[in-house]
């Protein structure tokens, strides 16, 4: 099953809905905003990517740049990026896709094509 975390109001996260429906893939969809992942889901999802923590934070979001997150996630800890993470669905890169063996951050469509080829 792939589970599908989005913000709706984002156009990236409309592209990308819009795709899978184009292509026909079933998925569950979850508002990162209401129902935000949990440390341990991002724990899991990051260990099973890996990929750089990094590569799930949304750094062009305003909550991202309010924050100043460029300088101070220098000097966290993995735990504590985690820790904000799960404080903030804005703060994660999204779409979030999960696949039994494949974590997609954001919608790059090649990746995605590579992903869910049948």
């Amino acid at each position: 099953m792939v589970l599908f975390i989005e913000y709706p109001k984002c156009s990236t996260c409309k592209k990308a809905k819009k795709w899978l429906l184009d292509n026909n893939i079933e998925f569950t969809d979850r508002n990162i905003v209401e129902d935000t992942p949990t440390e341990e889901e991002l724990k899991k999802w990051i260990k099973e990517s890996k990929k750089d923590i990094k590569k799930f934070f949304n750094t062009s979001g305003l909550k991202y740049k309010e924050l100043n997150l460029k300088e101070k996630l220098i000097n966290m800890t993995d735990e504590e990026k985690i820790k904000l993470l799960s404080s903030d669905g804005m703060l994660i890169k999204r779409p979030l896709v999960i696949t039994e063996n494949k974590i997609l951050t954001g919608f790059r469509e090649e990746e995605w094509k590579e992903t869910f080829r049948k």
